[in-house]
């Protein structure tokens, strides 16, 4: 379910500067919330992204997905137990309006999402401009990164 551990050597932090840390994370221009959990958990990261719609008149389609990392900070044995969740909503119409799908699901996701453009650049000369861009990992690869750095263990797990 995607276990990393700390190189060894690192020094692990304390329960209390790894929360800090973390909630830190979600402040500084990453495009996801983070906040304090209820229910039992410690943190909880959470990210909301509109699919460019496709298509025209009733057959246009538009997804709206959510993704979720539940953390529960386990201080006995210096790891961060990550539950990951992610819901799809897509609706068609013009404006979208009627959900025709959903998707929902648990454990280790992966949703990577790009539409191009091309247009002149300064030069004269046609290029590609990236007009939407999504990728999963730009939520869950900086609150790994931090707990590993922070010398604690990230385990996803399949539930808390």
């Amino acid at each position: 379910m995607g276990t990393r551990y700390p190189a060894p050597g690192t020094v692990a932090v304390p329960a209390q500067e790894l929360r800090a840390a973390l909630l830190a994370l979600g402040g500084s221009g990453v495009p996801f919330n983070l906040a304090e959990a209820g229910d039992g958990l410690d943190l909880c990261a959470m990210r909301k992204v509109l699919e460019p719609a496709t298509g025209s008149g009733a057959s246009r389609r538009q997804v709206e997905w959510t993704f979720r990392i539940s953390m529960r900070l386990v201080p006995g044995e210096r790891e961060v137990r990550a539950l990951h969740q992610h819901w799809a909503v897509t609706r068609a119409g013009d404006p979208p309006g009627r959900t025709v799908a959903r998707e929902q699901g648990s454990g280790p996701f992966f949703r990577k999402h790009r539409t191009w453009t091309v247009e002149r650049g300064p030069d004269g000369r046609r290029r590609r401009v990236e007009e939407f861009g999504l990728d999963s990992r730009d939520m869950r690869d900086p609150l790994r990164d931090a707990v590993v750095g922070a010398g604690w263990t990230w385990r996803g797990v399949g539930r808390l």
